[in-house]
């Protein structure tokens, strides 16, 4: 009996045992996994010597392997790379290295994995499958160490324009010669078919102040091998961060020519009093068991649920593990790089509600440090649960416990427009009821003020935001229908001038805003994508920016030109703190589809003394009751006034007032 029962007690001992070690394998303790906190992560080279340093705790052998060829071919050489410390391993070469090419391999519990490219890489070959050995610094454009950006002091200062590479320069009618390429956007002189501005010479003289670039790191899905075959992508499918993409240059098989372009790139925006804005997409990666990071660190940069999948926050099968030590070095580390090597002015974090607080707060502290006026901000939200408590997470909700990083305002979005989740919604600026308490959250740029109804609030029951710097206010990105088919679409008897009324109507409420105001790249002349509403995929047919269009509209253009140029001139418009919108916006009437406020600008030193705005989101005029004062308008029932008009006495049904007082 006590023989049976030990046998058995040690079959039972054994089987747990198993059990356990399986499931350590499978759902290792990531926090026992060393931190290492040298700044030599990657490829370190110079002509005659080159170390490489990678981080793979979990390994047991790690190969870094050298190739003639981006694609094709064996590795000619295999080298075992040494353990090192805090879980690194290192290979030091004392050679040439100049032109070949990379990967590394793990092995893990005496398995060998794929071979994948170094996840710091800052050279690829083409389609970014192995690294490149190269001196970057051959990369430098004539001037590159004088490069200087525009003059910037207040995140409010800033008018963000989000522009898609391809997208800026593809059509047949942009005038511009390099098309789909960043050296298209350092064109002079390109011009419509009727003689209008495109590209470079269109984005200065509309005004704005950053352009925001979607995706241009390294992306999965476009084959550069292929550059005369359409393909289209928006880039939220990264494969390398630390790389520019190679489909967007004018050779993708130079290694060197993507990171020269994009340099010249940003050298031409600065000459030009134009910051750039990089959209990354640290939340996620396109690959998941198969990325970079997975395949040398199995699980480590992903979050997992409680069985250990996966989690999926982002609906994109993986999401980040932002508050793992090594993760939040990496992202950290990426972003530094590309401020000091590419001299990028700011960034948009994509999904950024995946990531935790302390990690953006270190991300800022620290690109603060070598960058002062950096602007920074990202969408507050996730694309689905995480296992990662929402009150540490970079939520819209928490904004207040960013440091200055803004968040995108879906209150006003969908409060002009209507929701971006229902094409029959209607908002204010297309005749929907009770959006008045949504549209002056919105205006106010999500602080606490005294007048605002925050039970009437489409979305937030509450100030989130502790400046008016912490808030992107938007009504359209990339994402969703554009701002004109959205309103073609949600109101199907609306004739062509309607919308239009209504188009300018929502763009005069945005830039007639507190807030960081953001636009989306030809909104100016009504961009339309054909109704077609998330077209990350779509094509040229779809996504090129028809440069026609600015000559069929250039009523429009010019209108939301000078409402550009009345933001930038006038600080009433852009006020710095929340005690200043607090005491000097005051909301005079708010019902009935209109709202009407007052701006005291001599109180934050404005010429403009005193500033009256009014809204009409209805289909009827509206009567104006001004206060005391002699104004004069600068804009009449969504035109801009003309030298000597008397202030209107309606408000004509789906349009804007701007009156002020100069002293």
């Amino acid at each position: 009996m006590h023989s049976f029962q030990f046998r058995n007690r040690s079959v039972l001992t054994f089987l747990l045992l198993h059990f356990f070690m399986i499931t350590i394998a499978q759902h290792p303790d990531f926090s026992t996994y060393p931190e290492y906190k040298g700044a030599d992560l990657g490829l370190r080279y110079q002509q005659y010597k080159s170390l490489f340093r990678v981080y793979a705790p979990s390994a047991n052998m790690v190969q870094l392997n050298l190739y003639r060829d981006a694609l094709e071919g064996e590795a000619f050489r295999r080298i075992d790379m040494k353990s090192s410390e805090n879980g690194t391993w290192v290979a030091e070469i004392n050679e040439d290295l100049t032109g070949l090419y990379f990967t590394y391999r793990t092995s893990i519990n005496e398995v060998w994995r794929h071979e994948v490219p170094d996840p710091y890489a800052r050279l690829v070959g083409v389609n970014g499958r192995r690294g490149l050995i190269e001196d970057i610094g051959k990369t430098n454009p004539v001037g590159w160490n004088k490069d200087k950006s525009p003059e910037f002091k207040q995140p409010t200062d800033a008018i963000i324009y989000e522009l898609h590479i391809r997208d800026a320069s593809i059509s047949e009618n942009s005038g511009i010669r390099a098309k789909g390429k960043f050296i298209g956007l350092t064109e002079k002189g390109t011009k419509n078919g009727a003689g209008l501005s495109t590209g470079l010479d269109h984005l200065k003289e509309l005004g704005v102040t950053h352009i925001h670039l979607l995706p241009s790191y390294d992306f999965f899905t476009i084959d550069e091998t292929q550059p005369n075959k359409p393909q289209y992508n928006w880039g939220y499918d990264p494969l390398n961060y630390n790389v520019p993409e190679g489909s967007y240059s004018t050779n993708a098989r130079d290694g060197l020519a993507r990171v020269k372009e994009f340099k010249e790139m940003i050298k031409t925006f600065h000459a030009n009093g134009l910051r750039v804005v990089m959209d990354v997409v640290y939340n996620h990666t396109m690959l998941t068991e198969d990325s970079w990071f997975n395949q040398i660190v199995p699980g480590y940069y992903y979050r997992q649920n409680k069985d250990g999948s996966f989690s999926n926050a982002t609906a994109c099968n993986n999401e980040t593990a932002s508050e793992r030590p090594m993760v939040r070095k990496f992202i950290l580390e990426s972003v530094m790089y590309w401020v000091k090597e590419y001299h990028v002015d700011g960034f948009r974090f994509d999904l950024m509600g995946v990531h935790d607080i302390e990690t953006m707060n270190i991300i800022a502290k620290e690109l603060r440090a070598i960058k002062p006026d950096i602007l920074l901000y990202g969408e507050g939200w996730t694309a689905g649960a995480s296992p990662l408590p929402e009150d540490i997470r970079a939520l819209k909700k928490n904004a207040a416990k960013l440091d200055d990083i803004a968040v995108f305002s879906d209150d006003i979005r969908d409060g002009i427009k209507g929701s971006v989740f229902d094409i029959k919604d209607r908002g204010f600026a297309s005749g929907k009821p009770g959006m008045e308490e949504s549209i002056k959250f919105g205006i106010v740029a999500a602080i606490k003020h005294p007048q605002i109804k925050y039970d009437s609030v489409n979305y937030s029951k509450a100030p989130y935001a502790n400046s008016p710097g912490q808030v992107i206010t938007y009504c359209e990105c990339h994402d969703n229908n554009v701002l004109f088919d959205k309103l073609k679409l949600s109101c199907p008897d609306a004739g062509d001038e309607q919308l239009r009324e209504m188009h300018k109507l929502a763009l005069t409420i945005v830039l007639g805003s507190q807030g960081i105001c953001f636009l989306h790249a030809g909104t100016e002349f009504l961009r339309s994508k054909k109704g077609i509403e998330n077209s990350y995929e779509s094509g040229d047919s779809i996504n090129a920016i028809d440069w026609d269009l600015k000559t069929k509209n250039k009523d429009v253009y010019d209108y939301v030109r000078k409402l550009i140029a009345m933001r930038k001139a006038h600080r009433a418009f852009r006020m710095t703190s929340s005690e200043e919108i607090a005491r000097n916006l005051v909301f005079d009437h708010a019902a009935g589809g209109f709202i009407s406020y007052t701006i005291n600008g001599a109180a934050v030193g404005d010429r403009w003394s005193k500033i009256y705005v009014a809204f009409n989101g209805s289909g009827v005029a509206q009567k104006i009751f001004l206060p005391s004062g002699k104004w004069k308008p600068f804009i009449t029932n969504g035109k801009i006034a003309r030298s000597k008009s008397t202030p209107p006495s309606m408000l004509s049904p789906y349009s804007a007032t701007i009156l002020f007082i100069e002293e």
